[in-house]
């Protein structure tokens, strides 16, 4: 009848696939990661409810510091310096891009009780299964350089050049293995601490627009008029770097996986509804907040150093005794900024308390995004490879991984030598885009999994406008960087890879025909079945082409 239809099933869950790995229905098992989860009070209000909006509040904010890492900082700091307001607009529309893919992500981890490596690894083949998964670390690695160096380089700045660029990192590593078992004392408070981290970025940040007093016009007119006069590869390539910063392939995984934290009865379709609602709104505020923030940096850098060149920044600085005027050579050329010299600048034009102050929101932006970095890592090893290891040798694998190639940098390269880094990083990130956007996009759209939750025509268009979008500047970026190399093996090379590249993109795309009909899901069609419950559960090896 109508109220069950509602409710759901009381024996078994509503969304279309289990989380246990069984022949049979199972009850749905606490999280492999969180050791407890977050209940949901009652409320009288059927409409919305500040108390249950406080309990579903978490998640999205450890999502959002994604959009808030070193990376991010400095591709905002780089667009403002080399491209004054002009892609604000940029920044607004990946955001909000940003915001409605974490919706479908965290849409995944609420109806189904799984994340998206979890799921990747049931619908997936083997070999393109692991493919996927060393596109999605390779991501992360490139994540965790920025968030790592950029953690190194707020020491630097802070203990005025006496910790070297390698011993920040060892130093980075030390305390994120202590944070990170913050959540032994429970989940509320590691996102609190969060939380506290999001605030010393704001008031650090906030601290630096204030002082800089950007022009509120154009900041307004940046963000809502979609155009860039005199715009040339530079900027174009600005603008891709900010897409890859932003629009983060790991975050999605991850943020399927944080919702899994509060506990949601799976088998009645109200309670997934709303918390489906809840999720989206807890989301909403904190990209909102992270979009203030990078917002802040861009204007900062618009503002004060658009147009500047080398030698005007040199006198600058020689006049204020700064020791760092080598940074800056004797020439006409246009001022190039990454965070290290970022902060520099702000401490010869406006004063030393600019410089330390930016040091501690770059410190609290790598911390808090090298933790959630490790989650991420950790969530797509034990789901892509159905790990179930001890705690401590999760935390030791994954975060070998990012860290070995991380250190590597900074033993070979000194803080002052690390301007491009940053954009490639960018850019990597925005070519491995589509290994997540496929993937969420598909699985959403497949009734066989989402049920009554699977999304509509709409949402199928925009997504894959989204992808092909993403695939289209990606080639792009490759054409212009392949054309710029001057060699035959090279260009051979580049050619051999992105074909390789664009056939996995391509294959991945064909496993669901239309966004409706999966190849990956050719197994016996389930019939008999009550729509508003949950399919009966197979295994992964019976999912294959």
């Amino acid at each position: 009848d109508d109220s069950q239809q509602e409710n759901g099933d009381q024996s078994s869950h509503y969304g279309a696939i289990s989380p246990q790995a069984s022949s049979e229905v199972q009850e749905e098992p606490l999280s492999t990661y969180f050791e407890d989860k977050v209940p949901i009070p009652e409320s009288d209000n059927e409409c919305f409810s500040f108390r249950k909006l406080w309990a579903f509040t978490g998640p999205g904010f450890l999502m959002s510091i994604a959009y808030l890492d070193p990376g991010n900082i400095e591709s905002d700091l780089q667009s403002g310096a080399t491209s004054d307001f002009k892609l604000l607009w940029v920044l607004l529309y990946a955001t909000i891009i940003g915001l409605l893919l974490q919706r479908l992500a965290a849409r995944l981890g609420v109806v189904t009780g799984m994340d998206l490596a979890e799921i990747c690894n049931r619908q997936y083949p083997t070999v393109p299964r692991m493919i996927l998964w060393l596109m999605i670390e390779l991501a992360i690695i490139g994540s965790d350089m920025q968030e790592v160096i950029g953690c190194a380089i707020a020491f630097n700045l802070l203990s005025v050049g006496r910790i070297p660029l390698w011993g920040g990192v060892l130093i980075t590593i030390a305390d994120t293995f202590v944070f990170l078992f913050l959540d032994k004392y429970g989940l509320r408070k590691l996102e609190l601490f969060f939380g506290f981290l999001i605030t010393v970025m704001a008031i650090s940040f906030g601290y630096e627009y204030g002082l800089v007093k950007p022009d509120q016009g154009e900041v307004l007119k940046g963000m809502f008029l979609p155009y860039c006069p005199n715009c040339g590869p530079v900027q174009l390539e600005q603008a891709v770097g900010i897409v890859g910063a932003v629009i983060m392939p790991h975050n999605i995984y991850l943020h399927s996986a944080l919702v899994k934290s509060r506990e949601v009865d799976r088998k009645n379709k109200k309670e997934i509804k709303e918390a489906n609602k809840y999720f989206f709104i807890e989301s909403s505020i904190a990209l909102l907040v992270s979009f203030v923030i990078n917002l802040f940096v861009v204007a900062v850098f618009a503002q004060a150093f658009y147009n500047k060149n080398n030698m005007e920044v040199n006198a600058v600085c020689n006049a204020t005794g700064s020791p760092h005027t080598d940074l800056f050579p004797l020439n006409n050329g246009t001022l190039e900024v990454d965070i290290y010299k970022g902060g520099v600048v702000l401490g010869c034009f406006f004063g030393p308390a600019a410089l330390y102050i930016w040091a501690i929101g770059i410190l609290a932006a790598g911390q808090s995004s090298t933790m959630t970095g490790t989650y991420s890592g950790q969530f797509v090893m034990e789901g892509f490879l159905n790990l179930k290891w001890s705690r401590f040798r999760r935390v030791l694998l994954t975060r070998s991984i990012a860290i070995v190639p991380t250190f590597l940098v900074a033993i070979s390269k000194d803080v002052q030598h690390l301007t491009g880094l940053n954009d490639i990083l960018n850019v990597v990130q925005s070519i491995l885009l589509p290994f997540a956007l496929i993937p969420i996009l598909a699985f959403t759209s497949l009734t066989s999994i989402m049920n009554d939750f699977a999304n509509g025509l709409v949402c199928k268009v925009l997504g894959s406008l989204v992808i092909l979008l993403v695939c289209a500047i990606n080639l792009y970026f490759v054409v212009v960087y392949v054309t710029a190399l001057n060699s035959v093996w090279l260009y051979v090379i580049a050619t051999l890879v992105s074909v390789v590249y664009l056939c996995f993109v391509i294959y991945l795309v064909s496993c669901y025909k239309f966004l409706n009909l999966s190849c990956i899901l050719q197994g016996p069609r389930l019939s008999g079945l009550n729509p508003i419950t949950s399919l009966k559960i197979r295994r992964p090896e019976e999912f294959r082409l």
